[in-house]
């Protein structure tokens, strides 16, 4: 009975992570979502911070951010018109990861600049 009830769990562990990775496990995805706390808010500024990514890439990525109620969308028709995205309440929810990931990110970087094999 044990492993039907392990074997349940590590499904649900499985399927609960393949959720999270469709949002957020897009190339550029979790660095739109860093660019925009730190502050850039318009797309030229966000292209230009974000090396390597394309307007048609970006304008794609923060319209699934949109979608899934990370970013808003905030148009001033003034002259001239400008466009700003501003990160949801809901974005905050990624801090725990997105810290995790950077640290875990900085410890590799160092390990492979080293040529370790393995970290103690």
């Amino acid at each position: 009975m044990e492993k039907t009830v392990s074997a349940e769990k590590c499904r649900n562990s499985i399927k609960a992570l393949e959720d999270a990775m469709y949002v957020i496990g897009g190339k550029w995805t979790l660095r739109v979502i860093i660019a925009l706390k730190d502050g850039h808010t318009r797309f030229n500024d966000l292209q230009r911070t974000i090396d390597g990514i394309s307007a048609k890439v970006l304008s794609g990525v923060l319209k699934d951010l949109e979608q899934n109620g990370f970013v808003k969308r905030k148009v001033d028709t003034g002259i001239p018109v400008v466009v700003e995205y501003e990160l949801l309440s809901y974005a905050d929810t990624l801090q725990d990861v997105l810290s995790a990931l950077v640290l875990w990110g900085e410890m590799h970087r160092e390990k492979v600049i080293r040529g370790e094999e393995e970290l103690v």
